[in-house]
């Protein structure tokens, strides 16, 4: 089963990676300096400089939640500056609150979503705390300036049930042209409340314009949607500008509907959805739900993680946890986490084809409670690179995110917990 996993990688590729001791290193605890900060699980993205930015859901001087970025110094630290402060009460917060994670242009402008805020009359869970906006955060034009923010579409614009779709879970994707891609989670033209959305935002001459290239939920039999409901995840563009993504359900009817793998090609008529895969409940043998994002090798296989599923071994009820791959022919390869080396790795994996490796993250596992960072390499071995919580007060940081890599390979991510004051850290791990 390991061995077909990485297959399609051995391929294309003409040297090995070989796993050496990993060094981790903490370049920055959220709740160093006032109001800087809480709470960061979403990727980081970086710039040609080298500077990293995110989000945190929660702190800033507004307490809604803040984009930062941190810069390297020259003696080996790492300074965080707060460039944006979101408003908490999502009711009375037009710009949006809740940021859930950034997409970096050649220019250095930064865009993302928020999942509240925004139209202050759409309701979540019968409350007016707005559904959300998307949003574009420009560096200074001059010396002294600040970075310039700005809503780009206020989602739950149309119709009384979300036409347009409310509730983006995400962050961004752009294409070569600048126009801007995302899900939301519910909304959407197919149903009262809709199954959720994949949607584009383009510039024109007069500003910005949503564009809903699918609404889930389109494919109802016996109440359940064949083609997926609830996009949590970014969508990832292939080398012919099709598009990938998960849903949270749907897939299937009965109550063992767990998500699907979908894929949206362009046409002359608009986009079209297929379902790839399907995750379902609770059939020990296939069972696997909440996928993470899609990403994609040079071969255009596709992988996938799930956070619950695969093995049932002892104290497993949900299964640990899986990595999927999809390969053009449409089989699937699963490897099964199984405990001690990790439970539950939600977001995704970073293809790293140069070296021939895997890298993600798993929140928790028997041996690591509080999560830890893996490699997978060619022949489908596992190496934990680093076990989260090993100093006191999980100083290190607890329940990491995704991932990124830089040009040299070094690894980048941020965690939700722990840290100097438990409120998350910024990290650098080389392999």
């Amino acid at each position: 089963m390991k061995t077909a996993f990485f297959s399609a990688l051995i391929s294309i590729l003409s040297c090995g990676f070989a796993a050496g001791q990993a060094q981790y290193k903490v370049l920055y605890s959220f709740g160093t300096n006032p109001s800087d900060g809480a709470f960061a699980q979403m990727p980081l993205v970086s710039d040609r400089a080298g500077n990293l930015y995110g989000v945190t859901s929660q702190g800033g001087t507004e307490g809604g939640g803040v984009i930062f970025e941190l810069s390297p110094g020259s003696n080996g630290t790492w300074d965080e500056s707060v460039l944006y402060s979101f408003c908490f009460e999502y009711s009375a917060c037009p710009s949006g609150g809740g940021p859930t994670g950034l997409a970096i242009d050649s220019s250095g402008n930064l865009y993302g979503t928020t999942q509240f805020g925004g139209n202050q009359n759409c309701q979540i869970v019968d409350q007016n705390l707005g559904c959300g906006v998307a949003f574009e955060l420009s560096p200074p034009s001059g010396q002294g300036d600040n970075w310039s923010y700005s809503v780009l579409y206020t989602f739950c614009s149309i119709g009384e049930y979300c036409e347009d779709g409310g509730g983006p879970a995400s962050t961004v994707t752009l294409d070569k042209g600048g126009n801007i891609y995302g899900t939301t989670n519910f909304g959407g033209a197919s149903f009262e409340g809709g199954g959720g959305t994949v949607y584009e935002l383009s510039h024109n001459s007069t500003g910005w314009a949503e564009t809903i290239l699918y609404s889930f939920c389109s494919n109802i039999q016996n109440g359940y949607c064949l083609d997926g409901a609830g996009p949590e995840w970014e969508v990832t563009f292939d080398k012919a500008g099709n598009l990938y993504g998960t849903t949270y359900g749907g897939g299937s009817t009965g109550a063992e509907a767990g998500g699907t793998l979908f894929k949206l090609a362009p046409t002359s008529g608009g986009w079209t959805e297929s379902v790839l895969s399907t995750f379902q409940l609770p059939n020990k043998k296939t069972y696997s739900a909440d996928a993470g994002p899609v990403s994609i090798d040079p071969a255009d296989n596709l992988y996938t993680t799930t956070g619950q599923g695969g093995h049932f071994g002892s104290g497993a009820k949900f299964g640990y946890g899986t990595v999927k791959r999809l390969n053009g022919r449409g089989v699937v390869s699963t490897f099964f986490f199984d405990g001690t080396n990790g439970i539950g790795a939600y977001t995704g994996v970073l293809v790293d084809a140069k070296r021939g490796a895997l890298w993600g993250t798993t929140t928790s596992g028997i041996d690591a409670y509080n999560g830890n960072a893996y490699m997978l390499d060619q022949s489908g071995h596992e190496t934990v690179l680093y076990t989260f919580c090993q100093l006191p007060r999980c100083a290190d940081g607890q329940y990491p995110g995704g991932l990124i890599e830089d040009v040299s390979g070094n690894l980048y991510g941020t965690t939700l917990y722990g840290g100097t004051y438990g409120l998350g850290v910024v990290f650098e791990i080389t392999p």
